[in-house]
């Protein structure tokens, strides 16, 4: 009788175990940060590698005007300097209007897997487009 009452006990024991091994657990989600505009990705500083040529990005207002700057390796205004979202991409559009660079862009997309900004630089003297990237510094 004891042994019976031992082995009953064990076997309770154990599936008592086994079932709440079983049982999901409960977890609370985790607090969410703010969410910051889509278009603050943008802001820093953005260096294309096949010439260290680099874009500034200081500030992003609502409707989407940048407070930017260019550098080869001198200082260069943009004439525009845009951020919009198109289709679940955050798009950034520059012309240069400044030396030989009269007329020049960069129409680029932000890559969120390699924060990487992707896209094509019209170069407007040699009237040549080229495909470009920048990386967070």
């Amino acid at each position: 009788m004891i042994r019976l009452t031992s082995s009953l006990l064990v076997l309770g024991l154990a599936w008592s175990a086994f079932a709440t091994a079983q049982a999901p657990a409960v977890v609370a989600p985790a607090p969410s940060a703010p969410a910051k505009s889509s278009l603050d990705v943008l802001k820093g500083v953005w260096i294309r590698p096949d010439g260290g040529y680099t874009i500034a990005i200081k500030g992003v207002a609502e409707n989407g005007q940048l407070e930017a700057m260019y550098f080869n390796p001198n200082q260069l205004p943009f004439g525009k300097a845009v951020a919009s979202r198109d289709a679940g991409f955050v798009r950034a559009s520059f012309e240069l209007r400044a030396g030989g660079y009269d007329g020049s862009t960069y129409e680029l997309s932000y890559d969120p897997s390699s924060d990487r900004l992707k896209g094509i630089y019209y170069q407007a003297v040699a009237k040549q487009k080229f495909e470009v990237y920048f990386a967070r510094k």
